[in-house]
């Protein structure tokens, strides 16, 4: 069972980054919101198996009690991700009002200094 949730986190993780390689921002947000889904089920996986509560009644030696801390963890990674997701959701539909299109484009400041770069001689045969 432990490797068919690796198996869940590893595509999980694939596709995210996959989709925050994109220039449209919904599959960026799309993207994000995968990789949060990855690490939370990372968290639980690696959390080990259920046990019993950890503060009910005298606990003996015998008994395989459950780790809170992977749950507390992954309780505040969800609360976390919703709101950078709603912040990145009102961001998307703003840019979505000025522009009417979801794609980002290459801003031209960025595209000027590429060219810079690109016909500039190398450093190396002006030292020499």
């Amino acid at each position: 069972m432990t490797v068919l949730l690796a198996a869940v986190v590893a595509v999980l993780y694939g596709v995210g980054v996959y989709l925050l390689l994109q220039r449209t921002l919904t599959r960026v947000i799309l993207g994000l919101a995968l990789l949060s889904h990855g690490a939370n089920l990372m968290i639980l996986v690696a959390g080990g198996a259920s046990g019993l509560a950890p503060i009910v009644g005298v606990i003996t030696g015998s008994e395989d009690v459950a780790d809170p801390v992977p749950q507390a963890l992954i309780l505040t990674a969800i609360v976390i991700s919703f709101g950078l997701t709603v912040f990145l959701l009102s961001l998307a539909y703003r840019s979505f009002q000025l522009t009417r299109d979801d794609e980002v484009e290459d801003d031209l400041e960025d595209r000027r200094i590429a060219g810079q770069f690109q016909h500039a001689p190398s450093r190396r045969k002006e030292e020499r």
